[in-house]
């Protein structure tokens, strides 16, 4: 079966029984672009949550991941994220930052919390303007419909150009509290280094320091979306968002070292590598998933080197589209990726068969 087919993640929970503590979520047709499908979705968290976020290293950044960097920035509590798909409100200038000031009000006065607490993400066509007037006629609708269980629903009206929708979900104890978290992703073209186009939430219900759940999203990542390329194109709009409401109950995770902390971390990493994998196995065109892994590299600057010139190759790229053993496209991409190799050391395998030495 396909990755994001199934009707329940990897440990078997549907996902309308899906429950984030304190988190609801609804998606509806406001008419951007789309027929016949929603295209607006919100979460929402019943409290103030804990918010980090990691954003498009490309230097021309969209309305909405301006605006979600300042509130972040700011260490602002969070209660809302809305996200909208067919316009990515990117290049659109001043007028684009007044939709976004537009829209958070208008999410604000709906759901009745604070303009300062309101996040919001775009996805779609550049440099086509938001009509302000579709989300504020849909927002009731939003509103009326939350729920606890929709989160199938809303990672449906975030796609794009997906085939399906991206979603994963673990449940982690950290001090005797069960802690969920969940992710939702969109993604598939746009596909490079450096978050890799996409649009990513996870929310979670444990008690965390916001500074902590910074370092672990950046550290996330880092390890997960920035290690995944298709075509070498680094989008406007690249967002993840983490939100924590601290309604497990747990003790506050306080300390990067700590027990609870690496539990945490080591199911947190997980939901992002499974997203980021989906992301892979569903970009544009593709055909073939490959996993690059580098083994005895200096550090792991230099393994990431290899590895991105080699997974970035169009003539690698090519041979493994053609079922082509060609390791000598591999050779020649390790050779140029500007690590610090031993040319007489390199072993090169296809899954567990050796074919240099």
């Amino acid at each position: 079966m396909e990755v994001g087919k199934s009707t329940k993640n990897a440990a078997g929970v549907k996902w309308g029984e899906i429950n984030v503590k304190g988190f609801l979520g609804a998606a509806t047709r406001a008419g951007f672009r789309y027929k016949n499908r929603d295209d607006l979705a919100v979460i929402f968290s019943e409290k103030p949550a804990r918010a980090a976020g990691v954003f498009t290293q490309n230097k021309v950044k969209a309305a909405p991941v301006l605006w979600c960097h300042e509130v972040i920035a700011r260490n602002s509590p969070v209660r809302t994220i809305l996200v909208n798909s067919g316009i990515a409100n990117a290049c659109t200038g001043t007028r684009g930052y007044l939709d976004v000031a537009t829209t958070t009000t208008h999410v604000a006065n709906t759901f009745k919390v604070k303009r300062s607490q309101v996040l919001v993400a775009s996805t779609g066509v550049i440099g086509e303007f938001l009509d302000t007037t579709l989300i504020e006629k849909a927002l009731p609708d939003l509103k009326e419909n939350l729920s606890p269980n929709s989160w199938d629903k809303v990672a449906k009206a975030i796609m794009t150009t997906d085939t399906f929708p991206k979603i994963d979900y673990a449940q982690v104890t950290v001090d005797s509290k069960d802690v969920n978290i969940l992710g939702i992703a969109k993604g598939a073209g746009m596909i490079a280094p450096n978050m890799a186009t996409m649009l990513a939430f996870v929310i979670t219900d444990v008690t965390i320091h916001q500074n902590i759940l910074q370092e672990l999203t950046k550290v996330g990542a880092d390890q997960s979306f920035n290690r995944i390329t298709v075509d070498g194109d680094t989008s406007t709009n690249d967002t993840l968002i983490a939100l924590a409401n601290g309604a497990a109950g747990n003790k506050a995770i306080a300390n990067l070292e700590s027990n609870g902390c690496k539990k945490f971390l080591e199911a947190f990493n997980r939901v992002l590598f499974n997203l980021a994998q989906m992301i892979v196995k569903d970009a544009e065109g593709a055909t073939k998933w490959v996993e690059v892994r580098v083994i005895g590299a200096i550090n792991d600057e230099e393994a990431e080197k290899i590895a991105f010139t080699v997974a970035n190759s169009p003539l690698v790229k090519t041979a493994i589209h053609g079922c082509d053993a060609n390791w000598g496209r591999i050779i020649a991409a390790v050779g140029r990726s500007d690590a610090t190799i031993d040319p007489s050391g390199i072993s090169i395998y296809f899954d567990d068969v050796w074919v240099v030495n």
